[in-house]
């Protein structure tokens, strides 16, 4: 997809996820554009059957590839060439003051396919990809997001840095006497 097409894809306000359950906590996701293929999710055992990503997967899949798109987007602009990209999403849990299970952090490593040494103002795009990735801020609003990047050669160039949201964050609870 051209630069052009992507931020046309990028400019709609709304769209419409349908999902519909096949048995006990499996199901079918399909989206508004018929292009795209049906997803099944599902919860892991022993509450479903592990038939698909369940949704904290997928959420920690849409932070990380939304950081690689706009990292990759900004790389582009400055005319650099560092795929391909490779990105990992930890994902970590607690329990909030109700003891019901949260996200509470998710940590993105974002490594780049090749060396700092070749990108072109990377310190700019270092600086403000993160900023332009809608879903990394938007659950930034409620949960904690890290994002380092690494070169090819797994030079550290970004390091994390905390962030800290408005929203109640889970915190581990420790159980009553």
């Amino acid at each position: 997809m051209s630069d052009t097409r992507q931020l046309e894809a990028m400019s709609e306000t709304a769209f419409t996820v349908e999902l519909r359950q096949q048995a006990d906590y499996r199901f079918e996701v399909r989206f508004d554009n018929p292009t795209l293929p049906v997803i099944v999710t599902d919860e892991p055992s022993p509450l479903g059957g592990d038939a698909g990503p369940n949704p904290a997967r997928l959420l920690g899949a849409a932070v990380a590839n939304c950081l690689a798109a706009s990292l990759l987007f900004a790389l582009r602009k400055h005319k650099n060439d560092a795929e391909p990209l490779r990105a990992v999403a930890t994902v970590s849990l607690a329990r909030n003051a109700h003891k019901r299970l949260r996200i509470e952090r998710v940590a993105v490593d974002v490594h780049l396919g090749a060396a700092a040494e070749q990108m072109q103002r990377l310190d700019r795009v270092l600086e403000q990809f993160e900023e332009f990735c809608i879903v990394t801020q938007s659950v930034r609003a409620a949960i904690e997001v890290s994002v380092r990047v690494f070169d090819s050669r797994g030079h550290l160039l970004k390091p994390a840095a905390s962030t800290s949201s408005p929203g109640e964050r889970p915190s581990t609870v420790a159980e009553s006497p």
